[in-house]
């Protein structure tokens, strides 16, 4: 209690010095600042004024000043400490709109601090007239205006770096769509350009910023796209369109004047400055549906120059070739898969496989392509080919490959080669298996002689070896349901099923039988257990029992053998339990005392039984185990 009060009286005493330092601090004093001197026509600027040591000073709403509007826009509060010593400051911030082009001076301003009258330092602002702005008379303030119009709110425009372009080449095109921040734009219909003389592509948007464009925020919007011309000649691209929703004030009956928006700096019925943006609850506002159009633009289209190389396939740019093959140890006939590389930036829609400039010895096969593109719209990737060809003959190196493009930055057709690459084909051509036919009335063909100069061409051997041999077997078209054969192949299934279905029945059968025996043989064998725990029965009574429940247990651990109990004598229960000499001379004993009772009707010794002859009894079966 006494720590917890000693605590109280030091946080107290510290405050007390806190407000005492405060209270002792310097004179109250006041400082302003421009967080720039110069700026451009319609830019704003921040005014800072700061007053140190007088907590309860007030700085003035409004600073008059020729040519500029400023107005106070906040206030905030700092506390510092220094040197252990804390300093209390009111910081009011103005924003000053110029509303001409010059050199203005900010007044000092008169502040009342503690007592005291403070100054602020006056401050000079430079203001830039905006470039291309004309210098015809300002219009009139107080005019009456119009409601804002939705098409002022929104624009579009269409940016084709390129003026002049070949025939078949990709030239980037770009739409910036600007919407004013207010107007919560809503896309109905995608941009698209109009147009007739070229193709474009799928158009992509790319991003989405924030910019501010003659002092106003608009959300633009760019899409991305390429297109081609499909003729020589002179085109206009464009314009660009799209459909939007945007929301504007809902149009009034009559013109009325209105408070004018400190963007609309010289009364040019800027469309902000329609009541609707300053407070939209001082009236209804409605959703409506613009067209945003941008302007043409001009291009003209070059045809190619004449005599285009023969791997010339139409691809306009610039490319890079790269050729690779594997394996490059083959046999004669083996296929080898040449793998060309292309990239660069261009129209990879008629980029084709490089051209074999020599096929004399190799078989072709058509060639298999895929794209990877590292931008939006697809100019700029990599094309991969892959081409099999089969040696017909002994090789040590692959044909050369050859593509051509058109440069248009060059303005020349380029062709390039790949490097030789080195392969081993081993083995011969095979023989060509001539088939000569000869029908009666046709003569024999004249033998040609060794010595002969005339000149033997044999055709080069295809990899796939044609039929020239009717088949044996006369083929038919009938289905093969209506054939004898289907339908007797059928039957082998069936009569395995049901040969299966059988055996099936017959094994449940039979393992149900030999269950419901071993039920039987385990109900008995319990009932004679139970017999023989009695004192009440008879020797005769008893010895059967005994012999009757050896017997039962024998044809249970008889297992699959299917041992019946009346076959049972005491040499087959003590093979079947493994009993030893001693328990065998027992068991013996016991179904020679069984039969002497059930045979004789006397028996040479007392008429009742003991309890150790029980004992022994039930302790003989019950310890018959497998």
């Amino acid at each position: 209690m006494e720590m917890s009060m000693r605590y109280r009286i030091l946080f107290v005493a510290g405050a007390v010095i806190a407000v005492a330092q405060i209270a002792r601090a310097d004179s109250p004093r006041v400082t302003a600042v421009l967080n720039n001197s110069e700026t451009l026509l319609g830019q704003p600027v921040q005014l800072e004024i700061q007053i140190t040591g007088a907590p309860d000073a007030e700085a003035p709403e409004e600073i008059p000043a020729d040519g500029l509007e400023i107005h106070r826009t906040g206030s905030s509060q700092r506390i510092e400490m220094r040197n252990l010593k804390l300093t209390s400051s009111v910081i009011y911030d103005y924003t000053i709109l110029p509303l001409r082009a010059g050199r203005f001076t900010i007044p000092p301003q008169t502040i009342r601090a503690g007592g005291k009258l403070l100054q602020t330092p006056q401050l000079i602002l430079n203001v830039a007239d905006l470039p291309g702005r004309s210098s015809g008379g300002q219009p009139s303030r107080g005019a009456p205006s119009q409601p804002a119009s939705a098409s002022e709110l929104v624009f579009a425009e269409l940016i084709v770096p390129k003026k002049v372009a070949y025939v078949g080449e990709i030239v980037p095109v770009q739409i910036r769509m600007g919407f004013d921040a207010r107007v919560h734009p809503r896309m109905v219909e995608p941009p698209e350009i109009t147009g007739q003389g070229f193709t474009a592509q799928k158009l992509q948007q790319s991003g989405e910023n924030l910019e501010t464009i003659d002092g106003r925020p608009y959300e633009v919007a760019t899409f991305k796209t390429a297109i081609a011309a499909a003729r020589a000649g002179k085109f206009e691209i464009g314009p660009a369109k799209a459909k939007v929703q945007v929301v504007v004030p809902r149009t009034r009956s009559a013109p009325r004047s209105r408070a004018r928006s400190p963007f609309d700096l010289f009364d040019l019925d800027d469309p902000f400055s329609d009541p609707f943006f300053a407070n939209p609850f001082s009236q209804l506002a409605e959703r409506r549906q613009v067209e945003i159009k941008s302007e043409p633009v001009a291009l003209e289209v070059k045809p190619l120059p004449p005599n285009p190389p023969p791997s010339f396939s139409g691809a306009i740019g610039n490319f890079t070739m790269a050729t690779d093959a594997k394996p490059k140890s083959v046999q004669v006939g083996d296929p080898i898969t040449v793998t060309t590389t292309i990239s660069g930036r261009g129209n990879f829609d008629r980029v084709n496989a490089p051209l074999i400039e020599d096929e004399r010895g190799w078989h072709k096969y058509p060639p298999s392509s895929k794209f990877k593109q590292d931008d939006e719209v697809g100019i700029s990737g990599t094309k991969t080919f892959e081409t099999v060809l089969s040696p017909n003959e002994k090789k040590q190196s692959l044909p050369t490959l050859a593509f051509s493009y058109f440069d248009p930055v060059k303005e020349q057709y380029v062709t390039m080669r790949s490097e030789p690459i080195a392969i081993t084909v081993q083995g011969g051509p095979a023989a060509a298996n001539v088939a000569i036919t000869h029908t009666g009335s046709s003569p024999p063909a004249t033998a040609v002689p060794a010595n002969s100069s005339a000149p033997i061409t044999t055709k080069p051997q295809d990899i796939l070896y044609q039929l020239t041999e009717r088949p044996h077997a006369v083929e038919s078209f009938e289905p093969v349901y209506t054939q004898r054969i289907f339908w007797a192949a059928q039957l082998i299934p069936l009569l395995g099923l049901i040969g299966f279905a059988g055996w099936k029945i017959r094994r449940a059968k039979i393992d149900n039988r030999a269950a419901r025996r071993i039920a039987a043989l385990q109900h008995e064998a319990v009932e004679l257990m139970h017999k023989l725990r009695r004192n009440d029965a008879s020797p005769r009574e008893y010895y059967a029992e005994a012999s009757r429940a050896v017997r039962v247990k024998t044809a249970l651990a008889s297992g699959g053998r299917g041992i019946d109990p009346n076959m049972v004598d005491a040499e087959t229960a003590a093979d079947t339990f493994k009993l030893n000499s001693d328990s065998r001379d027992r068991l013996r004993r016991l179904f020679e005392q069984s039969d002497e009772w059930q045979y004789s009707g006397t028996h040479n010794g007392p008429g009742r039984i003991s309890r150790e002859n029980r004992r022994e009894v039930l302790e003989l079966i019950e310890n018959l185990r497998s």
